[in-house]
């Protein structure tokens, strides 16, 4: 190739543009500033910090916190941090697994918003949302097939009903059935609706503790609606939920299912026993209906005890209705798991309801603090005269000799 030729000129226009740029100063490249100086005070103040001063110095004020002891905490804190335990980086420290932790559980139990969260625990209140969806996620991973377990075997569903009959005398239940309003942010989808909600179906056991939850029906449905869409009513009708065989009444020669029961808004099925309508009733059936409704009681201390300890249900929430559902499941999980340590922190004496020498009823402290809004009563399908005649059967034996309680004719 011909070398190329540069004339005087050219020379000199380019050593004089040489030197310029050589005398130029550089522009200094702009600092990116990763975080607001508050936010990198976090080990020194807020939330954070006065919970462990609480661990120390006063353990109450710690239960009042989380609504839960310090060693139920570290509990959770150890079967959790393998999952949601994150890598510091070069040039920012991560947030640590206990700071996540409690974050979360203090936006359940008081449902405040992530930006006032934010402020009290110096997290950015983006961050911050992420955190609490990892972590219910991670909770309901650790938690749900050992505390939020449906029964599937006989002996499992006969302890059930066991403790229905030795607690609440009502035998062959396997459970208290009911539903409530989650009440949330509307979807953009979602038209005019100015109030939207999804619905919790759920089974408690006679102990308080949620042995079944649904959340899959959203808003203007009643509670018919709710079931017949359920898989619970599809494992019922199948048998798939492996009930324990038809067995005799106590003291009785009556062979009748083991069943749910639930109230008046519910179908009337042989294995789902519901009041009798309350006009024209004989003196045996207000028995039946102040029997069952008094087994029925559990559930709704289930979910007053729910509602309550967990404020975020006392809130509209706005998120995403698929992430309603992951922190509905982690407060159920959550629940179960503190029912069974038995935790005043969440259960203090006298919360639930209880009855006096004379059987009459003491309410709970949770019913003067509010509740989940019921579901309305829907069309349900006319019951099979099985159903009846097991509700007979029923009403029967709670006046028989074998079936009464000494006390229940001064109740109607």
């Amino acid at each position: 190739m011909a070398p190329v030729n540069i004339t005087r000129e050219k020379r000199a226009a380019l050593a004089i543009c040489a030197i310029l740029c050589a005398e130029s100063p550089k522009k200094k490249r702009r600092r990116r500033i990763w975080t607001k100086t508050w936010l990198s005070k976090r080990g020194y103040s807020g939330l954070s910090v006065l919970q462990k001063e609480l661990e120390v110095d006063d353990m109450e004020g710690f239960r009042e916190l989380l609504r839960m002891s310090f060693e139920d905490f570290s509990y959770l804190l150890e079967r959790v941090t393998p999952h949601i335990i994150k890598k510091d980086t070069h040039l920012r420290k991560a947030i640590s697994p206990r700071d996540r932790l409690s974050v979360t559980l203090r936006f359940l139990a008081t449902g405040e918003t992530f930006k006032s969260l934010g402020f009290q625990y110096r997290i950015g209140s983006t961050t911050l949302s992420q955190i609490v969806m990892e972590t219910c996620t991670a909770l309901t991973a650790v938690l749900r097939d050992v505390y939020l377990k449906t029964p599937s075997t006989d002996c499992e569903w006969t302890a059930i009903a066991r403790d229905f009959e030795n607690k609440w005398q009502f035998p062959h239940c396997l459970g208290a059935i009911d539903g409530r309003h989650v009440f949330i942010q509307p979807p953009g989808n979602s038209g005019s609706e100015s109030r939207f909600s999804i619905i919790l179906m759920a089974v408690v056991d006679a102990n308080y503790k949620f042995v079944y939850a649904s959340t899959e029906t959203q808003g203007r449905v009643s509670y018919a609606g709710v079931f017949a869409q359920s898989d619970l009513r599809d494992a019922m009708d199948t048998g798939t939920l492996n009930f324990p065989p038809d067995d005799s009444l106590p003291g009785a020669d009556d062979v009748i299912p083991y069943m749910f029961i639930g109230d008046d808004t519910c179908p009337l099925r042989p294995d789902l026993m519901k009041p009798y309508p309350s006009r024209n009733l004989n003196n045996n059936q207000r028995i039946f209906n102040y029997r069952l409704s008094r087994a029925r009681r559990v559930v709704e201390n289930a979910f007053g005890i729910l509602v309550n300890r967990f404020r975020v249900f006392r809130t509209t929430i706005c998120l995403h209705p698929d992430k309603v559902v992951t922190i509905v499941f982690t407060c159920l999980c959550l629940h179960n798991f503190l029912r069974q340590q038995r935790s005043e922190a969440y259960v203090p004496p006298g919360y639930v309801d209880s009855e006096d020498a004379n059987n009459q009823l003491i309410e709970g402290a949770w019913r003067k603090e509010g509740a989940l809004q019921s579901i309305s009563a829907g069309h349900a399908r006319n019951p099979s005269m099985e159903a009846k005649r097991q509700r007979e059967v029923l009403c029967q034996y709670f006046v028989s000799p074998a079936g009464s309680v000494s006390w229940q004719e001064n109740m109607v």
